[in-house]
């Protein structure tokens, strides 16, 4: 019988990734300190690179000896392979600049109470990179907050004045671009009352549930790049309300009073929008109550790409 003028080489390419993934969920199993999806979000772009390479390395030596002995294709082989070590010096780095600047899994919580000051009003501003943000209204104190975050994030910082009798309270916060360990950051926030507050939310990415029923809430601008956000407006309201809710990847509930009047425009890129107990007129949609009560809710959603779903309550 003739011999194959032309055979097959074998590819290792994907035997080394299952082996490598495989490696990978073991360690993490054991050690779940030990994150490398991060990195791999960032960097599996790199397989494509060092195997293309390696596989153009494969054509030309193909080319220049037609008639190849039998074996495994050398370039992509030594491309994947070049990926896995690079793939370890980015853990290994990431695990040294975590040990260097104390970043670690260890979760931290602190709490901070802020006082009226004289305060008859208040406007607060909150920027937050990445995590689950609580707002809830049962403070004795123009602000309760309770925070709880591993090494991948700074402290928050609370800063607050009173000017002409209104409290200004901003909290933000630093992070790091490399997160090494099960990586948390929540805040947890009760504001008063009897404090009419107007706030401001730019959130990066997470989950937000925001509780504003007994708030005395004026205004609210919340944005968030991507996530999904529940904000709860029912309530007794006795001043209008202005909120703009813009999202740019997820959901957006929206749960809205039934004797108050509401009036909202929505629109929802390229997601859908639902809205439960809300006629459509000339663009915005408004419930039963809507010119009829002494006072109004004035609402604007927008997301780029996801769901925007308007509930009104029984």
């Amino acid at each position: 019988m003739p011999e194959d003028s032309n055979p097959r080489r074998a590819s290792l390419v994907l035997p080394i990734i299952l082996i490598t993934f495989g490696v990978l969920f073991l360690v993490h199993n054991w050690r779940p300190a030990f994150d490398p999806w991060s990195v791999l979000l960032d960097y599996w772009p790199l397989i494509l690179v060092f195997v293309g390479l390696g596989m153009i390395y494969d054509n030309f030596q193909r080319s220049r000896n037609p008639n190849p002995r039998s074996g495994i294709s050398v370039g992509s082989t030594v491309g994947i392979l070049a990926f896995v070590l690079v793939l370890v010096l980015l853990l290994w780095h990431g695990r040294g600049v975590a040990r260097r600047h104390g970043f670690s899994s260890r979760e931290s919580h602190t709490s901070q109470t802020v006082d009226l000051q004289g305060a008859k009003s208040a406007r607060a501003k909150l920027e937050m990179g990445a995590g689950e943000l609580t707002i809830s209204s049962d403070s004795a104190h123009a602000l309760d907050a309770d925070f709880r975050f591993t090494g991948s994030f700074d402290e928050p910082r609370v800063d607050y004045h009173v000017t002409d009798g209104v409290g200004q309270i901003t909290i933000s916060q630093g992070s790091h671009p490399v997160h090494f360990g099960n990586s948390r950051n929540e805040w947890n926030l009760r504001f008063g009352k009897d404090l009419p507050l107007e706030l401001g939310v730019e959130m990066g990415a997470g989950q937000g549930n925001l509780d504003f029923r007994d708030i005395p809430l004026t205004r609210l601008d919340l944005h968030l790049g991507a996530g999904q956000v529940d904000v709860d407006l029912t309530g007794d309201r006795k001043a209008d309300l202005t909120a703009d809710i813009e999202g740019g990847v997820g959901q957006a509930n929206i749960r809205l009073p039934k004797k108050i009047g509401v009036i909202a425009q929505a629109s929802g890129g390229i997601g859908s929008i639902s809205t439960h107990g809300f006629k459509e007129e000339g663009g915005s949609y408004t419930n039963e109550a809507y010119g009829k009560s002494p006072t109004t809710i004035h609402l604007k959603v927008s997301g780029g790409i996801g769901e925007i779903v308007l509930n009104q309550e029984p």
